[in-house]
Parts: C-alpha cells; structure tokens; sequence
C-alpha cells in the first residue's frame, strides 16, 4: 500500500472513531427527557435551543424529501451507466473498477441506513406518524453526502475534457448538499446532533470510497521493476 493510500485509510479511520465517540457522547452528556413522550436526547441544551429557534416547517420537510429522490435518481444512473458496460464489454470484468466500487459503496451506505432505522440513539423531536421514529443519525443527510459527492468525483473523471458541464454539475451537486443539511435542520424532523452525527457518517463513508479508489488507481500505476 503507498503512502498516500495509507494515509486516506488511517483519515478514514479517524473519522469512524469520531462517530463513535460522538455517539457516545450523544447517549451521556447532558441526556434529558426533552423530546415527544419523553423521550430523552443528548446534548439537551443545545438541542433544545436550536429547536425552538427554529421550529418546525412542512415545507423544508417535503423540500429534502423531495431531494433525497434525486440521491436515489444518481444511484439508478451510475448503476445503468455500470450495466451499460456490462453489456457492451461482455464481461463484469471489464466494467470500470470505479464503477464497481461505486456499487459497492452504496451497498455500504445503503446497510448502514437499515442498521440506524432500527439501532435507536434517540427518537425525532417531532411525531410525524403516531409512534416516536428513531432519529440519530440523520440518515437523510448521510445518503445525500454520500451520493452526491461520490457523484462529483465520478463525474471528474467522466466529464474531465468539459469544464463547463464539471462547473455546473458541481454547483448543482454543493446545492443539493448545503439545501439538504439546512432545510433539514429546519424542518425540525431532527435535532442538530443528529444533523451533525449525520455530516461525520457520510464524511468517514466517503473518505472509505476515496481510500479504496486511490488504492486501486495506485496499483494500477504500479509498474514492477
């Protein structure tokens, strides 16, 4: 493994640990009964002050519910664009390894936002159905990151010979982000940590995805003396 693989991977590392120390700090400090039913949440007071400053909104909530069906459009392509290739070059083998690590990375992220829809840190800070739903991390948030950074860098490498189609994918794409995490948060369907436990997940998710690129675009460059 070259140094520079290794270094994204101990990145990559250190940013999985973050999460889990964050999450435990989630379940220990400051843990009140502040949530629908009495439900408790960490990092109370900060929580507390965030939602009721900015409440709760319908309209951001079908904004990012409507954006989270873009994430899941950019999947269905990649993974048309890998069957494409399949089919053309008669061989799974012969399919672009980064579109077959793509795959696989969704696959990845796709397991971890079933494992959090059941593993319960807290619940929402509102009832939007008639039962308390888990709500940390915000999974919204992470498949969002996840897709449409992983998108940014795939289309570099596809559309590198066009600046001007890589410019406006990549403002389309920070857009989808930035609107996503915001009107997420103001929408009141999570509490900030949650937001924020949301931004570490996909961020140590897509170091992995960059990590095991690197590590493949390194081999491929490697000529044996």
């Amino acid at each position: 493994m070259q140094r520079k693989s290794r270094l994204y991977f101990i990145t990559t590392g250190i940013l999985f640990l973050t999460f889990v120390v964050f999450t435990i700090l989630v379940k220990t400090v400051d843990v009140k009964p502040i949530g629908p039913r009495g439900s408790e949440v960490g990092f109370a007071a900060i929580n507390r002050f965030f939602f009721q400053h900015l409440g709760t909104s319908r309209f951001w909530y079908a904004v990012t519910s409507w954006l989270g069906f873009v994430a899941v459009a950019v999947i269905f392509a990649f993974a048309i664009l890998g069957l494409v290739q399949f089919i053309r070059r008669r061989s799974l083998q012969k399919v672009d390894e980064r579109i077959l690590l793509l795959g696989g990375f969704y696959f990845v992220v796709l397991i971890v936002y079933a494992i959090f829809e059941f593993l319960v840190i807290n619940y929402r800070p509102v009832i939007l159905t008639k039962e308390l739903e888990v709500s940390y991390p915000s999974s919204h948030t992470m498949l969002i990151i996840c897709v449409m950074v992983t998108a940014m860098m795939q289309l570099h490498h596809y559309l590198r010979e066009k600046r001007g189609w890589l410019m406006v994918s990549d403002i389309v794409s920070v857009l989808i982000i930035a609107v996503t995490v915001i009107g997420r948060l103001l929408s009141g369907v999570h509490w900030f940590s949650d937001i924020i436990a949301g931004i570490i997940l996909s961020s140590a998710l897509i170091f992995l995805y960059y990590s095991a690129l690197k590590y493949i675009e390194e081999k491929q460059d490697y000529t044996p003396v």
